[in-house]
């Protein structure tokens, strides 16, 4: 019977970090890329041995520049992999020369251990043990596999009961540990009745998965637990077949076959170098490359990071000429939700998406508000004063040109960059407003003589009325004003693209 670890997901907030960790550092390959298969605006990165074979592969979801969670009960807390013996010290040499925190060497269960931090603060341990990679890695000191995840449970003695369903069996107590072992790894279960509860968030393990011998396993499986509260149906995840299950204590299992395999769609030298789209979402293939946020692997050339007061993110196209579209979501969007309307305005153009910084029940805004029409008129101008030092230091540390650079604001995007651009005249020479409403007010006398904007609002868009004063305001300005009312929704359309498409033509 195939038993043990097929693979780990974990969560991270920083995708060129995660990849520099475990490519440049750890020296995993990069065997797949993808949108998630839950969501697939969410990045999948995938890293494994040569070919990334069950037993190897640790995978993150990108929740780019989210929340932290915290590690507690119903979680893994501590990825082992295999390493040459001889290669501990040299691992410690190259984690000090890294900057990478690390502790140990020390003995834990007769094992000798490494304890690493990766970016998001995720303990890596390596252990020096041999076992085989089923397909090697170039550099002799590579991981092998993976040698162990633990758990932290209130209750070890049922998450052990409920491990031996995936051929795991108890070979070691010391508490508070208890080890149980498959016929190539181990899991070690820490009880920790007291502990806090598991959050969810960047720095946190997700679930774990252990190897299925075929597809007739996976159905029997979920037949075996038709019961147990929490299981899923089999799911086709493309590169395998699998179904979830928490176990008591409420750490997320996965039971996944070993093929089809991450070959099915990339042949083996070109693993992990396609970002793949899952079937179902195909439709919308381009717009999800657009709004995944992209990475550079080691040694290849990359935007630098630049910190900054907005949460920011660029997308760079295969072909940019110089322009930069500079993007302002709307309430409850983020800094990629524009992106994929911004390249078919202008697919050469390099998008800059900023993430508003206020948030009202759990989403993302621009500036406070006490009700639907009545706005925080200190926060506006604090927010507007934040965004003009945004785009400054962008500007300088990007090394973008002012004068290539268009503003495109939606709905309360285009509200707080109405009100920027007369509280911070000069700044953009461009600016795009679309659905956009007046928020200022006693709004200073600005001159914007310099300043090209359009104005798009919509004749069906319950918000209609408000793009008037807006308008008024800004031909106070003296600013080329070019307004227009559009026989659409609050929505955005088609029809606004083609305006858009022929007022930056001109």
């Amino acid at each position: 019977m195939t038993t043990g670890i097929h693979h780990v997901t974990a969560i991270t907030g920083n995708v060129q970090k995660n990849v520099d960790f475990y490519v440049g550092f750890l020296g995993l390959r990069l065997v797949k890329q993808t949108g998630g298969y839950e969501d697939a605006e969410q990045l999948h990165l995938l890293y494994g041995d040569q070919l990334g074979r069950p037993g190897s592969v640790i995978t993150f979801l990108v929740w780019q520049d989210g929340a932290s969670g915290g590690v507690g009960l119903g979680q893994i807390s501590e990825i082992g992999f295999a390493v040459p013996p001889a290669s501990i010290g040299d691992w410690l040499q190259r984690a000090i020369a890294a900057g990478v925190p690390v502790t140990g060497p020390t003995r834990e269960l007769g094992e000798t251990v490494l304890r690493l931090r990766d970016p998001d603060g995720i303990i890596v341990k390596l252990i020096g043990v041999d076992l085989p990679a089923a397909a090697p890695l170039p550099d002799w000191f590579a991981p092998t596999r993976i040698r162990s995840v633990t758990i932290l449970t209130e209750d070890s003695a049922a998450t052990a009961a409920f491990a031996e369903r995936f051929g795991y069996r108890e070979i070691v107590r010391d508490a508070p540990f208890t080890r149980m072992a498959s016929e190539t790894d181990v899991i070690d279960l820490r009880q920790s009745a007291g502990f806090v509860l598991g959050a969810p968030g960047t720095g946190v393990f997700d679930h774990v998965a252990f190897r299925a011998p075929d597809v007739d396993a996976v159905r029997r499986m979920r037949l075996d637990l038709r019961d147990h509260e929490g299981v899923t149906n089999v799911h086709d995840r493309k590169y395998f077949l699998s179904l979830y299950v928490r176990e008591p204590a409420g750490v997320l299992f996965e039971y996944a076959t070993d093929g089809p395999g991450f070959t099915v769609d990339e042949d083996p030298d070109h693993l992990g170098k396609t970002l793949m789209i899952p079937p179902r979402d195909a439709a919308r293939a381009h717009d999800l490359r657009v709004m995944l946020p992209q990475f550079a692997r080691p040694g290849e050339e990359r935007m630098p990071a630049r910190d900054l007061p907005f949460v920011h993110r660029f997308h760079t196209p295969d072909d940019p000429d110089e322009s930069v579209i500079v993007l302002l979501h709307g309430t409850g969007g983020n800094e990629a939700d524009l992106m994929p309307f911004a390249a078919r305005l202008n697919p050469r153009a390099t998008l800059l998406g900023v993430r508003g910084r206020s948030t009202e029940e759990g989403v993302f805004r621009w500036f406070r508000r006490f009700d639907a029409v009545t706005f925080d008129q200190e926060d506006i101008r604090f927010e507007a004063a934040a965004f003009a030092a945004f785009i400054e230091g962008a500007v300088a540390g990007y090394g973008l040109d002012p004068s290539a650079m268009t503003y495109l604001g939606y709905s309360n995007g285009a509200n707080l960059l109405g009100a920027f651009l007369r509280l911070h005249p000069g700044l953009a020479r461009h600016a795009i407003l679309l659905r956009g409403a007046e928020v200022l007010e006693n709004a200073p006398s600005s001159d914007l003589s310099d300043t090209r904007v359009l104005l798009l609002a919509g004749s069906r868009d319950p918000f209609a009325r408000t793009a008037s004063p807006l308008e008024a305001s800004l031909k106070a300005t003296g600013a080329d004003l070019d307004s227009r009312m559009l026989d659409v929704g609050h929505e955005l359309s088609t029809e606004d693209l083609e305006v858009l498409k022929a007022w930056m033509a001109g």
